[in-house]
């Protein structure tokens, strides 16, 4: 933009002292206005040995059930040390229920009998006797199905202005769709537009990196209750909403995502709106935890559908915005029941949308994936549990050392547990070839997409964040 030499703006709007109204998820009150408020006066937490780790999982609203508790306690007496915050609290958030499915994907014993396969077995089962056209499916991002032979209309080159040329490829097929039901609960707008935005970056994220087309979007709630004449939404008495009504989060989901979509650049094509409640024998029925799923389609070359090994010496890339202090815990606390854990720990942990910097991000990769040599190894999308998450995915066969100081910082009072696990969204890991680095760098600058290069891999298989500043 041109403009150099200022480090923060902020906007301020005028409210009533006695009856203030503002979104505590966006604003923040203050009593008069003067240049303390720009003063930070906090320092960053040190990094802290955790010995009493059933206190800090309720201090923290981790959800680590009584076994992962046991287990985190026996392998601390194995290493013969304490482990760290950053530890602890990494471990809740990759090994989540929303990371980890590990009741989905667990044995169930029904009537005394244990079954074979898990339901997530049984989906599987489904490709595996049936693959037709599948390309990839439960392994990656997105899934993949044969796409037709089609012509790339692209600049020769990405990272200058160049002719466009015409390519001939074999297409394949990208779809997903997930959920992102606690944040669109709590807080609809951002929930819903983070829903969409993460949806997009998976469809980012498949084989060595795939491209987003269209969008879909459901909403399921509780009874709206906006109409006299549907008598059925009065059967069942109207409750006391934990955060939003169900009018409010139809009307607020629906322009987040929209919203996001828009700003994105990527049409939503389709969508549906079911609304549910019902009580029988004492038992009340209704989506009061809501379902918002996000989903879509997109495309990638069929010769770029897997993957590849990081090699030793491959760099580790960040592609997006800084580190805040949003979204800690988000996917430990979205395995939970919601209203479980204090108001302020659930508020804590829902991300906010930024889709121009996903644009910039996204453009990067297309540069990436229409050159004639992709240099992407391996490439995941930060989204729950932040960079401990993307990147330990990034690099779960062969090991990484991440330097912590190279990841960018958007406030100084960031712990070291809190730079690893924030959830500031729009931002992409990836394992580029060393050669390549530099015209990646020349394609972000071009998109002005921030590009970081944070790490290395090692081949050793152990992951590691260390900080030359701190000497942690």
């Amino acid at each position: 933009m041109g403009i150099s030499g200022i480090i923060r703006i902020e906007e301020f709007i005028k409210s009533d002292k006695n009856a203030p109204k503002f979104d505590t998820m966006r604003h923040q009150q203050y009593d008069g206005l003067n240049q303390e408020i720009f003063t930070v006066n906090r320092q960053p937490e040190h990094v802290l040995e955790i010995t009493d780790i059933t206190a800090y999982n309720q201090q923290e609203g981790l959800a680590l059930s009584v076994e992962e508790i046991d287990y985190l306690n026996k392998l601390s007496l194995k290493l013969d040390r304490n482990f760290t915050d950053s530890e602890v609290f990494g471990f809740s958030q990759v090994n989540s229920e929303h990371c980890r499915h590990k009741i989905f994907n667990g044995i169930f014993e029904i009537d005394g009998e244990i079954k074979p396969l898990s339901p997530f077995d049984m989906i599987r089962r489904t490709s595996k006797e049936n693959p037709n056209d599948i390309i990839s499916a439960y392994k990656d991002n997105v899934a993949f199905i044969k796409g037709p032979s089609v012509q790339q209309f692209a600049p020769k080159t990405a990272d200058k202005p160049d002719f466009y040329q015409i390519t001939n490829f074999d297409s394949i097929i990208s779809l997903k769709a997930e959920t992102h039901n606690f944040p669109t609960t709590v807080e609809p707008f951002n929930g819903a537009a983070t829903g969409a935005g993460g949806e997009i970056r998976d469809r980012l994220a498949g084989g060595q990196g795939s491209l987003p087309l269209a969008g879909t979007a459901v909403y399921m709630t509780p009874y709206s209750r906006l109409d006299d004449n549907r008598i059925w939404e009065y059967g069942m008495e109207e409750r006391k909403w934990l955060y939003q009504t169900p009018m409010n989060i139809l009307i607020k989901a629906s322009n987040g995502t929209a919203d996001f979509n828009n700003k994105f650049g990527q049409p939503l094509i389709a969508g549906s709106v079911l609304t549910f409640e019902h009580e029988e024998n004492g038992r009340r029925l209704g989506f009061d935890k809501v379902i918002m799923l996000a989903g879509g389609i997109g495309y990638g070359k069929k010769s770029q559908a897997e993957k590849l090994k990081p090699q030793p010496g491959d760099k580790i890339v960040v592609l997006g915005g800084e580190n805040y202090r949003i979204g800690m815990g988000g996917a430990a606390v979205s395995s939970a029941d919601t209203g479980s854990l204090s108001s302020g720990i659930e508020l804590n942990a829902i991300q906010r949308s930024n889709p121009e910097m996903q644009k910039r991000v996204a453009n990067t990769i297309r540069g990436l994936i229409e050159s004639e040599n992709n240099p992407i190894v391996s490439i995941h999308d930060h989204g729950a549990g932040g960079h401990l998450n993307c990147l330990s995915e990034l690099v779960e066969e062969s090991g990484g050392r991440i330097d912590l100081d190279k990841l960018p910082v958007g406030d100084p009072t960031l712990s070291a547990k809190e730079i690893m696990s924030n959830e500031s969204q729009e931002r992409m890991g990836l394992v580029i070839i060393q050669d390549d680095i530099e015209e990646m760098q020349r394609i972000a600058d071009r998109e002005r997409a921030p590009m970081y290069d944070v790490g290395v891999v090692t081949g050793d298989r152990r992951l590691i964040f260390e900080s030359g500043t701190t000497g942690s």
